[in-house]
This record gives C-alpha cells, sequence and structure tokens, in this order.
C-alpha cells in the first residue's frame, strides 16, 4: 500500500491545505494528515480545534487519517506509520529553498522514505495560514478571509472575538 504523510501547523486550515489533501487521496492508496506540533510555536488554536476544523473541512473517506504527533522529526514518524513518502507544498522560491534543504536533511535520516512536492494551482498559490490571520480583522475581512478557507474554518474564525484574537497574535493593524 502507497501511503504518504502530509504534516503541517494547519493553524488554520486553508483551501490550499484542502487542495494538497485532495490530490494526495488521489495520488496515494493512504494518506495521514497529520498536525506536527512544534512547543516554540505559538499557535492561534489548540490541536483539538486543528484537528475538529480539518475533520469538519474534509470528506470522510477510508484512505484519509486526520491526526497529530509531537516532538519528533516528520521521518521517524513516517516511518513508524509505515508510510514511504512524505507529501509537501511549494507556493513560492522561498518554499522550495526550505523544503530542497528539508528534503536531504529527511533522505539522509531516512533514504526509504522518497518526498513528494506539488504546486498548487495559481488561485490559491499565496494562501498559507499566517497570511489568513494577518487578513482578519480590517473592516470587510470576513469577504476576503471567506475565499481562502473551507466553511468550517471561515464560521470559527468569524465566531472568535476578533480584537482578541489579532491581540492574542501579535498583529493588530
Amino acid at each position: 500500500m502507497r501511503s504518504a504523510v502530509y504534516a503541517g501547523s494547519f493553524d488554520p486550515p486553508t483551501n490550499g491545505h484542502l487542495w494538497m489533501i485532495e490530490q494526495g487521496l488521489e495520488m496515494f492508496d493512504q494518506l495521514i494528515v497529520a498536525i506536527g506540533n512544534n512547543p516554540s510555536k505559538r499557535y492561534s488554536f489548540t490541536v483539538e480545534e486543528r484537528l475538529g476544523l480539518l475533520r469538519s473541512s474534509t470528506k470522510p473517506v477510508d484512505n484519509l487519517v486526520i491526526t497529530h504527533f509531537d516532538n519528533r522529526y516528520l521521518v521517524d514518524y513516517a516511518r513508524k506509520k509505515g508510510a514511504k513518502y512524505i507529501l509537501r507544498g511549494i507556493r513560492s522560491p522561498h518554499d522550495y529553498e526550505y523544503e530542497r534543504v528539508m528534503r536531504h536533511i529527511n533522505a539522509d535520516m531516512a533514504p526509504e522514505i522518497t518526498t513528494v512536492f506539488l504546486m498548487p494551482p495559481r488561485d490559491i498559490a499565496e494562501v498559507s495560514s499566517n497570511m489568513i490571520k494577518s487578513l482578519i480583522g480590517p473592516k470587510g475581512w470576513e469577504d476576503t478571509v471567506r475565499r481562502y478557507v473551507p466553511a468550517p474554518v471561515f464560521a470559527q474564525l468569524a465566531a472568535q472575538d476578533q480584537d482578541g484574537f489579532k491581540r492574542d497574535l501579535g498583529i493588530m493593524h
């Protein structure tokens, strides 16, 4: 069985993440979408909230597993899960440089695991979780953000106290 891990912070999940998941489901027999939890990072949503947002934003299918992992290298997690592939997205030259280096480090650590890169379509290529969070707050933010996130994510963002959300992120306008 061809199994792949698609990992990220998904803080929050975006339409770009959903595109990657859809592509991964077509390419692999099993896709493990794993929220990596880095203790040195500051998140807007808890792991449980991010798991819920991913689950409510995707169709339940037999070959999709949504889970999380803590304090381990992605290749070690993939190896533990029996995955032979890591799925990664590249949106920009910056992403490419970072992912190229990580691919080589991962290959040094686990040469049996292959990294597969996908480039999203132009209309979602610039979408990132950080970009979404930076758009929240100014008058009319809802119309802009709604285009880039799944409906359950938008509902969660709209339901939160936006001033508090922005203040917690340290990105008040």
